[in-house]
């Protein structure tokens, strides 16, 4: 999946010493990541070792102290979280996000906000402005529903649907946002095996036919190594290495920072 690297470091994403402190915690230290374009590549680590910040920090959400961010050539390290979704960044996160009392449909169709150009004149001339502009994004979020196949909920209340139909409207919503980088945090959290398997082929599907790179944050170590090209491991705030994926999940000190030392485990 993964193809040539830019002049930039390596890849459509790179991060270059990025560091950032919460008070007296430490919650990244140094952190280099190149992400390739149209790869999958994981990011892996205990909890609490830094990976959401990591996120955080690309998507503008928590800018780093130290260190540099650029997204195909373009710096992020100032740029508010609004316009980083423009330049072609989505997200979902951990804990599923999203509006309860909406339709799926009306969720998914959230994520196209930074299309929409509301306002005074667009509501006075609906007829000739708008109304073009409401059946273009509906046409956009239609082709997603098939795509993540949601037409038996499409018109469902959010909140009643079972926790993996919710992932999977969370990851439609972002694709609605056309992203050329989508960032995926723990997607497949609380899944039983039949929910994850079914939301890794909608991932790959995705990938597929949006042409898309993905940024994927997961505990399942069986799905990391299934899907991704590749991955950078953090611990305690502090990249542990970054490589092929079954090197970077093989190496001593990743595997110790899951499972403890030896004697720990015993």
């Amino acid at each position: 999946m993964a193809s040539g690297s830019t002049e930039q470091g390596g890849g459509i994403l790179t991060c270059r010493n990025i560091s950032r402190r919460f008070g007296g915690l430490q919650a990244l230290a140094d952190i280099c990541m190149d992400i390739e374009q149209g790869c999958i590549h994981g990011l892996v680590g205990p909890n609490g070792a830094g990976k959401t910040t990591l996120i955080n920090a690309v998507t503008g959400f928590y800018p780093p102290q130290q260190g540099t961010i650029r997204f195909e050539d373009k710096l992020l390290n100032r740029v508010k979280p609004h316009r980083i979704a423009r330049l072609g960044i989505a997200r979902t996160f951990q804990n599923v996000a999203l509006f309860k009392g909406m339709s799926v449909l009306d969720n998914i169709l959230m994520g196209r906000h930074i299309f929409m150009h509301p306002g005074a004149l667009a509501s006075l001339f609906y007829w000739w402005w708008a109304q073009k502009e409401e059946i273009e994004h509906r046409y956009r979020v239609e082709e997603i529903i098939d795509l993540l196949q949601l037409e038996s909920v499409r018109d469902e209340p959010v909140e009643v649907i079972p926790l993996g139909l919710q992932k999977r409207v969370e990851l439609a919503r972002a694709l609605a946002a056309e992203p050329r980088l989508l960032i995926l945090d723990e997607p497949m959290a609380g899944m039983n095996q039949e929910e994850k398997e079914y939301i890794v082929r909608f991932i790959l599907d995705a990938q597929e036919a949006m042409d898309l790179t993905i940024l994927l944050i997961e505990h399942h170590m069986d799905v990391v190594t299934a899907i991704c090209d590749r991955a950078l491991a953090l611990n305690n705030g502090r990249a542990i290495t970054e490589g092929p994926v079954q090197d970077v999940v093989n190496h001593p000190d990743v595997v110790t920072a899951y499972l403890g030392e030896v004697e720990d485990a015993a």
